[in-house]
């Protein structure tokens, strides 16, 4: 029978080095042919609400499965993943997912930053300080010594505290500044992770050989980068390209001004599985855009669901 796994079952065995190699599996499997990813569907519901629904098949892992989100005005998002067996189309899991899409949305970026970063990376600028921005940068202390990072929000009192827990957290030395510019100056990797629909980041302030996780643009109207920071960017990878014509604010119009192409633009299971370079040299930068993928979820659902198993978690479904 099915499991049901609530948030606080599914964190009982959720850690972010699961997800990063879930996550980099999921994206070798694309590149192999082992998974199929198509691009994310939303449906308009009245008054400005939206139900989202994202899905993925990854028979390389045994599962194929959904995750289904609805945005209503003045409730809270609910995210639950469902996952089947790619062997026998049995249900094999529900699970509550606001936690676990928060973890591999880091571990995306973590992954990104691993095949992407210059190896000697010790010091990270973040742009944000909501709670995805903290498993964005503890993916990337994960795959690179990082030392110190700044950390950047409007809100003062929020960016004080997100310094303080995350470098207690991680053990480094974290700073709140007043800007951006001086968030990511001469940092080795720059995180923006924001809700922003206008850019937030500066392609004159990046220094060569940075690297750039932008994962919070997951919408044609919202945009973290400017052009400038696109178009000097040497390498241009997305997790996938067909989801990012759509969704991609940060590419849509740079490839409309004709400041990019989008045959440029490479996807992350290229860079995994070797047919796409993440950089030529340490002095390249390097942008990676994050839209978040179904494959992402279910392949990082079922060793949760496996691990919760083994531990007796979870309640099965008559």
């Amino acid at each position: 029978m099915p499991l049901y796994l609530t948030e606080g079952e599914v964190n009982e065995v959720l850690t972010m080095e699961l997800a990063l190699e879930s996550v980099e599996e999921a994206f070798r499997l694309m590149s192999e042919g082992g998974a199929t990813n198509p691009p994310r569907s939303r449906i308009r519901l009245p008054e400005g609400g939206l139900f989202n629904f994202m899905c993925a098949a990854a028979p390389g892992a045994g599962v194929m499965g959904l995750k289904a989100y609805g945005v209503t005005r003045g409730n809270s998002v609910k995210f639950y993943v469902q996952l089947f067996s790619s062997e026998t189309g049995e249900l094999l899991a529900l699970m509550e997912a606001g936690d676990l899409g928060q973890v591999r949305t880091g571990a995306a970026s973590g992954v990104a930053t691993k095949y992407m970063a210059r190896e000697d990376s010790e010091t990270v600028g973040v742009i944000g300080s909501g709670y995805q921005a903290r498993t964005q940068l503890e993916a990337v202390c994960n795959v690179r010594a990082i030392k110190s990072a700044r950390v950047f929000s409007r809100n003062p009192e929020r960016r004080e505290r997100y310094a303080t827990r995350m470098g207690e957290r991680l053990g480094i030395e974290i700073s709140p500044v007043e800007s951006g510019e001086e968030c990511v100056a001469d940092a080795d990797v720059v995180i923006v992770m924001t809700s922003a629909n206008r850019p937030v980041l500066n392609g004159e302030w990046l220094s060569e050989g940075t690297h750039i996780n932008a994962a919070g643009a997951n919408h044609w109207m919202r945009r973290e980068l400017d052009g400038d920071a696109v178009r000097r960017s040497d390498v241009i990878v997305t997790d996938e390209i067909e989801q990012a014509k759509l969704e991609c604010g940060d590419l849509i119009y740079p490839a409309e001004l004709g400041s990019i192409r989008w045959e440029q633009v490479r996807s992350l299971a290229d860079v995994v599985g070797g047919s796409a370079p993440g950089r030529n040299s340490d002095k390249e930068i390097t942008l990676f855009e994050s839209q978040g993928l179904a494959v992402q979820d279910i392949t990082t659902g079922i060793r949760v669901y496996q691990l919760a198993l083994e531990r007796g978690l979870g309640r099965e479904i008559s």
